[in-house]
């Protein structure tokens, strides 16, 4: 039956792999760039049109100011890519800016910035695939007319390409990755040569039109608000640079030169084709408005619901190749194709921030390990639940999900580059080198100024985005908060209630029962595990041994040292497990020891504990249930569960008896529950009556 369900399984994410392969999966700088930077590649779509719309509420006559927001807009990009830099070769492990932050700031600063990565990486799924079905649906009306369940469908394809493993998502995503930057490019170079040797008169679809200004004669406080807004909206632009730094450990060595690299192709890339596409918008007198169907006029008068209001790029690409023409529909095409893989990032993102944060017991265990195709399986399938039921319920509108956007992706920049700059504030202290001091004076300045404009626009966009709906990420924001910091309360809780006593130290929890024999399955030295030796021990059969299995080689290491420290006098055995099953090992090796001695009964002894809340069952793995599960139906096994019982499942016994503090005739006896009440209450239903 197992093989029957592992069948489908195996067709659409391909042969597990065994974890020394993982090393084949790391990715040279031709396929990280794509996998990495997809996301703020692709922006350039939408960012410039983003300015335009927000200008549009003064007019066309305010579409001169996008140049001077073009400016502050590139300035911000080379001065994060600059300090990004900084943090790929000071922080090479793949913590990104949450490892920045925590490592400098405390762990409050580093789980703020994790919780608001959280968010931005689910909000670039959705925005980018909600774009790329717009882009999409001006070609194909059925598109656009289901656009929800297309959405959910593209979301479902990436999931699954990404479950296959970052190497061959990597390879698909490639080639219309670089296909969208290349056809960019050969845009706006053929709209420079038009524009200059040729003096081509290039005009966009939407240039005979005019735009209704909501407000006339706009000035003063009120101008500087809305170009304010029309700079927090183009800064879209700068979404996804963070994923490098997060993702230093899935490059080929040297790790971080070759970020450090990846970064500023990506800077370059993007800050060239968002000045070419906005320039060439301008030339091209592009006409764009937030209610296309009453603010753009033709002959005076609306144009109506029935206009489609095409994005910047694509009327750019009309003007300058002509509209319907082979090179304009190729970079439709590879446009809304690039849109969708921009979710790639957040893909790669998401998962490995996940791990990080599961290993620091700020989420559930479950997402620190590596699937079958040694990609963090968990968090891809929970970034994708989140991204589907956001965009479920936006309607898969990236105009009302962008307001959400970008909120997030600067509170993260914010406090990583105030790290930074304490980071080297405390290794100059000690440095005396001249020559490696002046380098890190460098970077100091390079973070000091980077942390002021990050902050700077991280006041503007909540200033000019929070009533527009940005206040749904800081919500969202708060609540990964308030839930990271109860898991981890719950793990630190568990952690202490379960430590082993200091050695030679008795503890009355641990008092030796009867006797008979065992192999027992130990994780970690705790208490838990000395209890189920004990037990095992005066059971007094011929042999004795524990069982654990390698998944994680530091975690091994770890038990072997608490095993020697604690001074058990058990043997420890380790069996590898190189696709890093827990069931399968040990059931081949119970099945094994059953070969050898056929007339010999095996006893299986497996330390567990017990909770009293249902949601505390998710945050724990159920391995042992599905090891019982097997066991019991191998032959000559016997299988003995040693329950460790926490405070909260002896909570959950007092309120269960309180809840029937009544009881039916003969229940006492029977020892089902204890004594009734006094002054019973008027007569209940029980069942079985």
């Amino acid at each position: 039956m197992s093989k029957l369900t592992d069948l489908p399984k195996r067709i659409l994410i391909g042969r597990a792999l065994r974890s020394d392969k993982l090393g084949e999966t790391l990715l040279p700088k031709r396929i990280a760039l794509p996998v990495f930077a997809s996301d703020p590649l692709s922006s350039v779509a939408y960012a410039p049109g983003e300015v335009l719309l927000v200008l549009s509420v003064a007019g066309v006559s305010a579409y001169h100011l996008s140049p001077w927001i073009t400016v502050a807009i590139v300035v911000l990009m080379f001065t994060v890519v600059a300090s990004y830099r900084q943090n790929v070769h000071a922080y090479p492990s793949g913590g990104g800016d949450y490892e920045v932050a925590t490592t400098n700031l405390g762990p409050k600063a580093g789980l703020t910035v994790a919780s608001a990565l959280l968010v931005d990486y689910v909000m670039t799924v959705a925005v980018s695939i909600s774009s790329g079905i717009e882009n999409l649906g001006s070609a194909v009306p059925f598109v656009i007319e289901h656009k929800v369940l297309c959405a959910l469908v593209v979301i479902g394809l990436l999931t699954l390409m990404n479950l296959r493993g970052v190497r061959e998502s990597g390879t698909i995503f490639a080639i219309p990755t670089y296909a969208f930057v290349g056809g960019v490019c050969v845009m706006i170079i053929w709209g420079a040569v038009r524009a200059l040797a040729f003096s081509g008169h290039m005009k966009a679809p939407t240039a005979d039109l005019t735009v209704h200004a909501e407000v006339h004669g706009i000035g003063g406080f009120a101008m500087l608000f809305l170009l304010l807004r029309a700079f927090s909206s183009g800064c879209a632009a700068l979404t996804g640079v963070e994923a490098i730094s997060n993702g230093v450990p899935a490059f080929r060595k040297p790790k971080s030169k070759n970020a450090a690299t990846t970064l500023a192709l990506m800077g370059g890339l993007a800050v060239v084709m968002f000045i070419g596409i906005i320039t060439l918008a301008l030339y091209t007198h592009v006409r764009m408005a937030e209610n296309p169907a009453t603010d753009l006029l033709r002959d005076g008068h609306p144009v109506g619901s029935g206009f489609t209001q095409d994005p910047v790029i694509t009327q750019v690409a009309a003007a300058v190749f002509g509209n319907g023409s082979i090179p304009f529909v190729f970079l439709s095409a590879v446009t809304a194709l690039v849109l969708f893989l921009a979710a790639n990032t957040a893909y790669n993102g998401f998962p490995v921030l996940g791990s990080i944060l599961a290993q620091d017991r700020y989420l559930p265990r479950q997402l620190h390990t590596r699937g079958d195709r040694l990609a963090f399986s968990n968090g891809i399938v929970l970034l994708a639940l989140f991204a589907g039921l956001l965009v479920y319920l936006y309607g898969a509108d990236s105009n009302r999900l962008l307001q959400l956007y970008i909120v997030g992706v600067f509170v993260s920049f914010t406090l990583s580059q105030t790290g930074m700059v304490r980071h080297w504030n405390r290794h100059l202290a000690t440095e005396t080198d001249p020559a490696t001091r002046r380098r890190m004076i460098r970077s100091r300045a390079i973070n000091t100024f980077g942390a002021f404009l990050t902050g700077l626009v991280l006041v503007i966009v909540l200033l000019t985005k929070f009533t527009h709906g940005a206040w749904v990420a800081v919500l969202g924001m708060a609540l990964f908060f308030l839930l990271m910091t109860g898991i981890r309360r719950h793990y630190d809780s568990i952690s202490d209630e379960l430590a082993a006593p200091v050695p030679g130290q008795a503890d009355d929890d641990l008092a030796v029962p009867s006797r008979v024999h065992a192999i027992v399955l130990v994780s970690k030295v705790h208490k838990p595990t000395l209890r189920a030796l004990s037990y095992a021990r005066l059971f007094r059969s011929d042999t004795l041994e524990a069982l654990s299995i390698n998944v994680d080689p530091a975690e091994t290491k770890s038990l072997q040292d608490d095993w020697e420290r604690h001074g058990i006098d058990v043997p420890l055995k380790v069996l590898d497990s190189p696709y890093r099953e827990i069931t399968r090992p040990i059931i081949e090796y119970v099945r094994a020891q059953r070969r050898a001695s056929p007339r010999d009964v095996i006893s299986v002894y497996i330390p567990e504990y017990v909770v009293g809340r249902w949601y505390e069952h998710l945050l724990h793995n159920q391995s042992a249930l599905r090891l019982k599960g097997r066991l019991l139906f191998t032959p000559g096994v016997m299988v003995t569960s040693v329950p460790w019982q926490l405070d909260s499942s002896e909570r959950a016994r007092k309120r269960l008896k309180r809840r029937h503090e009544w009881s039916a005739p003969g229940s006492v006896r029977r020892g089902q529950i204890g004594p009734p009440r006094k002054e019973p209450r008027a007569k209940e239903p029980v069942a079985g009556e």
